[in-house]
């Protein structure tokens, strides 16, 4: 067994690797950007070594730095983790030719699946179903126009090196055929450096399925059954989950054997993901193949009682796989929420800078955690300190209170891994969790979680991979997340102000006639930003000696209230009618410095709590319009400007291009909204700018 290894990665799957390495007794190695030199996954770790500047062009993807960094500190293997290097054929064998073994499969591995003409090739020579299509380049538009005739309507345009989502479009017709072609080979061109484009039949209703496989150096190959990732938004995964509410024993059974028939068509030695698309008739067909461990590997390791990145440095260090195929366990159900930094008010802009409150929900289980061992007898008494382990709640992070969201990397923050009974106990926890989950000095994307969980579709296991698109075309607002019971938030905002109440009015000492005296009515008034304000009356009744408790009425509805949570928690935990509940309540907003923030299944609200008398004197407050910013160009989101393509005097049309702004390896285009003449440019190329900055003014 190896020493020491070296992580060629950062954030959270960083932190995952050093986990279990620490479990096994290795020590462990950091690389980091400038960026990161404060990060989780370098103080995690026993050494750490500076890469250089932060764009990763300029660190993590310069694999001579991380060769080097192998050798000064005598690391014997590296773990690329995901993304990065991690499915880079030549890096896997510059490691086997300067003698450090590469955590993950063989470069000729990686080398036959990367391509996806030739893996569809290989995978048909290995009898594993594929999709009808041209698996060969094509050279021009009007061929791909024939090609898609004859494959029939819809069809899919895919880069072979594409990835990401990059490189892809849906035609229904001729004309969506020759545009999509030639857009896909422009955008495969300059993203990829290689243009060969392909097609192949679109299957409807179509599902993403994936098989994780893992095999070893002695030709075993097993498959640790499937994963469910349709709830996609721009081919980027959102939920994950595992086993798929969707499909039968007989198909996940057909769809393992074919992904272990194509692993030891290419001698697989690893952890490695067959991608599936699943039709709704259950016809499934090879999509790719993924040389790597997975984003959402855990909900595997949930499932099964594994610990996958164990098992991946075992495999490198030759051992044989502990179990067999009659081994592999499916207990439970398992799902993961990417928490990533991005508004889903605006689009899902990235939003980068630091993270001022970064407070977890309470985990139960963790990374690495699970043994191998434990795979054959998790059903018995004697492991019950396993069950444990694994139902509950998990949080897999690179991140910490005080923390940098910096622009240079993707957008996750952590991963919420969520183990119950059942799937619908999962979806529960998972709600729970997200409710306790606090975040605040970036936006995340926890709000529109929180809707998809309760959407009736997603609870009834009823959704494709076109779910979030069908049903948020239009963008993501508030309006979208559905509340049970919207009174339970301004109950909550009352009984945390009532509570605040009770404990001023028992301070001692207080000035004879001027007391704190408990009221029975208050008016909650639930604040908007265009004036159109709520009061809502809510009556306390009289219950005395009881901590922590509060019974109260808002219209026709009651609202038992306990909870033993500090009245300066930011999380509070309790029951409400005998229900357990976990909310995010805090004082001070920017709308109001006296107001409640109140947060409840993806569901905020602004609240004043005051005596009748005060609501009515409220009630004659005049309301601030908020400034007209109309004239202004302002950063949607925290990013580097790359570029400002007007000058001052200059006149501009609506949908015109006027600047461009770079987070998260993404650019964002801005145009203008009218017609106008440029003032005054206010920012400059190459700034760091804050949301809502201004960036021209027109006349």
């Amino acid at each position: 067994m190896f020493k020491k290894i070296l992580i060629a990665n950062r954030g959270e799957i960083a932190c995952r690797v050093m986990a279990t390495a620490k479990k096994m007794g290795i020590a462990t190695v950091a690389v980091y950007s400038e960026a990161d030199k404060d990060a989780r996954h370098v103080q995690l770790a026993d050494e750490a070594v500076l890469l250089g500047a932060a764009p990763s062009r300029e660190s993590y993807l310069v694999a001579d730095k991380i060769i080097a960094a192998a050798k000064q500190t005598g690391a014997q293997a590296i773990h690329p983790g995901y993304g990065f290097l991690s499915e880079n054929e030549s890096f896997a064998k510059r490691c086997e030719e300067e003698g450090i073994v590469f955590i993950g499969p063989k470069h000729y591995s990686i080398a036959a699946m990367g391509d996806k003409i030739a893996s569809k090739k290989l995978a048909s020579e290995a009898k594993v179903n594929c999709i009808p299509g041209y698996n060969d380049a094509i050279e021009t538009a009007e061929k791909a126009v024939e090609i898609a005739k004859g494959i029939g309507y819809p069809v899919m345009i895919k880069a072979s090196a594409g990835g990401g989502g990059k490189g892809l479009r849906v035609a229904h017709n001729d004309k969506e055929a020759l545009e999509g072609f030639t857009s896909c080979r422009n955008e495969a061109r300059n993203s990829f450096g290689d243009d060969r484009v392909f097609i192949e039949k679109f299957v409807q209703e179509p599902r993403h399925i994936e098989i994780q496989v893992l095999g070893d150096a002695h030709g075993n190959v097993i498959y640790l059954n499937e994963r469910e990732c349709s709830i996609q938004r721009r081919h980027q995964k959102v939920i994950e989950e595992a086993p798929s509410p969707f499909i039968t024993e007989a198909t996940r059974k057909a769809m393992g054997e074919q992904a272990v028939a194509l692993a030891k068509a290419v001698k697989y030695q690893s952890a490695g993901t067959v991608e599936f698309v699943v039709g709704k008739d259950q016809d499934f067909y090879f999509l790719e193949m993924n040389t790597r461990l997975q984003v959402e590997h855990p909900v595997t390791e949930c499932i099964t009682g594994l610990d996958l990145v164990e098992l991946m440095i075992r495999v490198a260090a030759g051992e044989k796989l502990p179990l067999t195929q009659a081994q592999v366990q499916r207990n439970g159900w398992a799902m993961e929420c990417r928490i990533n930094a991005e508004d889903p008010f605006r689009n899902f802009l990235p939003s980068t800078g630091r993270l001022v409150r970064f407070q977890p929900p309470q985990q139960t289980m963790f990374a690495a955690s699970v043994r191998p061992e434990l795979v054959e007898g998790l059903g018995e008494a004697s492991t019950s300190s396993a069950r444990t382990e694994l139902f509950g709640v998990r949080v897999d992070t690179g991140v910490q209170d005080g923390g940098e969201i910096p622009m240079y990397y993707d957008s996750m923050i952590a991963k919420l891994i969520v183990h119950g009974q059942s799937r619908n106990e999962a979806i529960a926890k998972m709600r729970e969790a997200l409710n306790a989950f606090v975040i605040r000095g970036v936006q995340s994307n926890i709000p529109f979680q929180a809707a998809l969980l309760a959407h009736p579709k997603f609870v009834s296991g009823d959704f494709n991979t076109g779910f979030i698109a069908e049903n948020y075309g239009k963008g993501f607002s508030s309006e979208d997340v559905p509340h049970d019971d919207p009174q339970v938030l301004q109950a909550i905002a009352a009984f945390v102000r009532r509570k605040t109440h009770e404990r001023a009015a028992g301070i001692s000492g207080q000035l004879a006639g001027y007391e704190v005296k408990l009221e029975s009515d208050y008016v909650v008034i639930t604040l908007d930003v265009d004036g159109k304000h709520t009061y809502t009356p809510v009556h306390v009744e009289e219950i005395q000696g009881k901590v922590g408790f509060a019974r109260l009425r808002i219209s026709a509805s009651s609202y038992e209230i306990h909870s033993n949570s500090r009245l300066n928690d930011i999380a509070i935990h309790g029951s409400i009618n005998g229900q357990p509940f976990t909310a995010q309540v805090e004082r001070g907003t920017l709308k109001d410095p006296l107001a409640y923030r109140v947060l409840h299944n993806g569901t905020q609200i602004d609240a004043l709590v005051l005596s009748p008398r005060a609501a009515d004197l409220h009630k004659l407050m005049p309301h601030k319009q908020p400034p007209d910013m109309s004239k202004y160009v302002l950063s949607p989101m925290p990013g580097l400007l790359v570029d400002v393509a007007v000058q001052v005097g200059q006149k501009v049309q609506a949908g015109e291009r006027v600047a461009v702004i770079e987070a998260m390896k993404m650019e964002n285009v801005l145009f203008a909204a009218a017609d106008g003449v440029v003032g005054k440019v206010l920012a400059a190329k190459g700034e760091s700018l804050s949301v809502d900055q201004p960036i021209v003014e027109f006349a």
